[in-house]
C-alpha cells in the first residue's frame, strides 16, 4: 500500500495490493485519514479492484464518487 499526498489530497495507490488484502487497506485508509477528506484512492483499470472498493465502501457507509475510471473519491465518511 502507498500513501501520498498530491495537491493537497491524501491519495491510497492499490496498485501491487493483492485483492484479499484491498478491504482492510482501504478501510484503515479511510478512518486514519478521515479528517483529511476527499481522499482520492487509486485502483487502476481493475474492474474486479473498482468492483472490491465500491462494495467494501459501500458495507461501510463511506459515500464515495467517481473522478474518472480507475479513481475514486471519499466525499463522506
Amino acid at each position: 500500500m502507498k500513501t501520498f499526498e498530491e495537491s493537497g489530497i491524501r491519495c491510497l495507490d492499490l496498485h501491487g495490493v493483492r485483492h484479499d488484502n484491498v478491504e482492510i487497506e482501504l478501510i484503515d485508509f479511510c478512518y486514519k485519514y478521515q479528517k483529511q477528506i476527499p481522499l482520492k484512492i487509486i485502483c487502476g483499470n481493475s474492474k474486479k479492484m473498482m468492483d472490491i472498493c465500491i462494495k467494501s465502501l459501500g458495507n461501510h457507509g463511506i459515500d464515495y464518487d467517481f473522478q474518472r475510471y480507475g479513481i475514486i473519491m471519499v466525499v463522506k465518511i
